[in-house]
């Protein structure tokens, strides 16, 4: 099964966003290169290292419009995952450029998705495509609402 088409271009004439002209939406853009480490036996990058990936994608977001996880823990919340997705279409390997693609997606009370695309940084083509949700808890663990500030990024992110 191939991915629907993604065709990004600059947003706004700023590096760290896209729209992709084929659905209009709006992504933060990271660049990741793969590490040696990340690959398995067959030179390919192990599949449990895009969740690794996310998380870069992820954090890297939080931290371009100056909210960093690190303020986040601080405020006195936490956001584990409580259920993720990826689909695999072609794979990276060792030195390979990424761009990872982040988008804050459906806000709920206590909940919150982020949705990724990675692709080839030189190729173009795309690697994977994914999701990860979140619950927001207190320090305590218990569940809470999405903090005020996180809830701000999510109504100003552009697109």
């Amino acid at each position: 099964m191939k991915p629907k088409p993604f065709k990004p271009e600059i947003y706004s004439n700023d590096e760290l966003y896209v729209r992709d002209v084929t659905t209009g939406l709006v992504w933060h853009r990271s660049i990741y290169r793969t590490l040696y480490v990340d690959t398995d036996r067959s030179q390919v990058v192990y599949h449990s290292n895009y969740l690794r990936y996310f998380e870069f994608g992820r954090t890297s977001l939080m931290r371009d419009v100056a909210y960093s996880y690190k303020e986040i823990e601080e405020s006195g919340y936490v956001y584990p995952i409580f259920d993720l997705g990826i689909s695999f279409y072609q794979p990276l390997y060792y030195d390979d450029l990424m761009y990872i693609y982040t988008r804050p997606v459906n806000l709920e009370r206590v909940r919150l998705q982020f949705d990724y695309i990675i692709t080839h940084a030189e190729k173009g083509h795309i690697i994977c495509i994914g999701f990860t949700k979140h619950c927001a808890l207190n320090l305590t663990g218990t569940p809470v609402a999405v903090d005020p500030k996180t809830v701000q990024l999510w109504k100003s992110f552009p697109g």
